[in-house]
């Protein structure tokens, strides 16, 4: 009874001292130091305030399970270690129903937790919109992007990465980057395909990334919220340049958006890339030849 009014007593402190802690946190702190967040400002999409609990709630529950088996590890390596003039052995137990009904119950609930709110997160972020403001098809290719506006019927397409002179990639600069315009506070739908080989369409402020496969198309829905420029790459190993395989997204508002959507149509960027310059032209299904052994 003592020992639990002691222990009563203590929390109080330690939870006065947690909440003055989170109280004092900034915003990268709460976020667990992810991108896309700024004093001040709303998240950069509608689901990277999702993202980030899901990253920062599992992280702490990991670092509270690591704290009691570190602090069980070391209390048994202080409690029990041999005393001067100690011989032989401890006496030796088969088991401990208790202790093997905890180890068993604890990780149990833990992984099914884990997977219980992943799996809500995941519904929810790959959800689709029915109906979409603005339809995005990116075209990845080794190594750069094209993207076409769907809805408009007009595209921008990337300049692929390149060796120098010297034989040797060269470092992309900042106007040569292709950039992908989205308007702020709108359903967009990214529609991914690939040319070549298996590429991963990442803006990095938008703590979500999609692989791209050769002969299948993806998904991402994603409301843009904040407006400002990220930086996107992808995330798949997929070549020599892979590194230089890089991209702008500037987040705008309507009109800056149907102003860029009408320059690209007094460049004769209108129509849509389409798959002429698909290096996989003899997967099933596209009625092309395929290849045969030896030739």
């Amino acid at each position: 009874m003592r020992i639990n009014h002691r222990l009563r007593w203590a929390a109080f402190p330690l939870a006065a001292t947690l909440v003055i802690v989170l109280a004092g946190c900034t915003q990268a702190q709460l976020h667990g130091y992810l991108p896309g967040f700024e004093e001040g400002q709303p998240a950069v999409t509608n689901q990277t305030e999702r993202v980030a609990g899901l990253w920062t709630t599992s992280w702490i529950v990991l670092l509270i399970v690591g704290i009691i088996t570190w602090g069980l590890i070391l209390w048994a390596v202080i409690v029990y270690r041999r005393r001067k003039g100690q011989t032989g052995l401890p006496v030796q137990l088969r088991y401990n129903m208790p202790i093997e009904i905890f180890y068993t119950i604890v990780p149990l609930i833990l992984v099914v937790g884990f997977f219980a709110f992943t799996v809500r997160d995941q519904i929810a972020i790959e959800s689709r919109f029915e109906n979409p403001d603005v339809t995005i098809e990116v075209q990845a290719k080794q190594w750069a992007w094209d993207f076409n506006y769907v809805n408009e019927d007009v595209y921008s397409a990337g300049v692929q990465a390149q060796a120098d002179p010297d034989g040797e990639p060269g470092a992309r600069l900042e106007d040569e980057l292709p950039t992908l315009v989205l308007p702020v506070n709108q359903k967009v739908e990214f529609k991914l395909e690939s040319r070549d080989v298996i590429h991963s369409f990442w803006i990095i402020d938008f703590l979500y990334k999609k692989d791209i496969i050769p002969g299948k198309t993806n998904y991402m829905s994603v409301i843009p919220e904040r407006i400002g420029t990220y930086a996107g790459k992808c995330a798949e190993l997929c070549g020599e340049y892979h590194s230089l395989m890089l991209f702008n997204t500037k987040v705008v508002s309507q009109a800056d958006y149907d102003a860029y959507i009408q320059s690209l149509r007094a460049a004769g960027n209108t129509g849509q890339i389409d798959n002429d310059f698909n290096r996989q032209q003899n997967l099933p299904g596209t009625g092309a030849p395929t290849a045969q052994e030896g030739k």
